[in-house]
């Protein structure tokens, strides 16, 4: 998944943001951009309030938005609701991280370190540390409740754990020992069919499902698998982006192979070598 993060000069709070989130997941990449930059280095204090994290910016040089880095991201983040209004006029869809970042710009480190811990607060609440894990038993239960909530014919308890008894690979996304998403794949001979992918409406455009498939990418290549395939509603416009730009291809049709409401479903194939 592609963050960028947007500022007025990119010295201060965007190119903190962008390397605080770099610092914090490998499923997701982030780049900073200022809607008044151009090619200054970052701030002496961002640099110092981010190096007593560990966290290095300081070869950070500003960059002006671009219609490059609006088409690279999949979310746009502004520090401030100015910022937001003033791309929204532009026609570029984004959100403000955490109601609006306080701007440090002329203060002192002290005031670069409220900025940071602000922006580190922020960018937490939005995109939550997470691991892939196999299934276990007490996982069932939530995502049984996960497939209500995303699934009109959703499986039951007794559905999953069969399944996984059965041999059914079952891997979920955790944090803090709560469940955020899940994916399941039956195997069979070197074939590999997904049975379903899902990610609970709050927690997701937080790059769970992309590390869920990737994690099973890395199972297939592992136990040779030729291919993945998978079933989507050929109207879910956004999950076909989603498979296609991890590598899926369209190759056939089920007639009427949803119901409620009835449509039908494309099949998307990743094929490895």
């Amino acid at each position: 998944m592609n963050i960028l993060f947007v500022c007025t000069g990119n010295t201060c709070r965007s190119p903190m943001a962008e390397g605080y989130l770099n610092s914090k997941s490998g499923n997701i990449t982030a780049k900073s951009c200022g809607v008044y930059a151009g090619g200054e280095p970052v701030s002496q204090n961002s640099e110092t309030a981010m190096a007593e994290l560990g966290i290095d910016i300081s070869n950070h040089i500003s960059s002006p938005l671009t219609p490059e880095l609006v088409n690279w991201a999949d979310k746009i983040i502004c520090m401030s609701p100015s910022h937001k209004a003033m791309l929204e006029a532009a026609g570029i869809n984004c959100e403000v991280l955490g109601g609006g970042i306080s701007d440090p710009f002329g203060g002192d480190i002290d005031r670069y370190r409220l900025c940071r811990d602000e922006i580190i607060k922020a960018v937490d609440s939005l995109f939550p540390a997470f691991n892939i894990v196999p299934i276990e038993y007490r996982h069932i239960k939530a995502i049984a409740k996960l497939e209500k909530v995303c699934f009109s014919t959703p499986w039951s308890e007794e559905t999953i754990k069969s399944a996984h008894e059965t041999g059914t690979k079952f891997f979920v996304a955790i944090s803090y020992n709560a469940v955020l998403g899940y994916v399941g794949l039956s195997a069979i001979l070197d074939e590999g069919y997904i049975t379903n992918v899902a990610v609970f409406p709050e927690y997701r455009n937080m790059g769970i499902a992309t590390a869920l498939l990737q994690n099973l990418f890395d199972y297939a290549k592992e136990n040779r698998l030729a291919f993945i395939s998978l079933e989507v509603r050929e109207s879910n416009e956004k999950a076909i982006s989603l498979y296609q730009k991890l590598g899926f291809k369209t190759e056939g049709k089920r007639k009427n192979f949803y119901a409620c409401p009835q449509e039908d479903a494309l099949i998307m194939t990743k094929r490895f070598d």
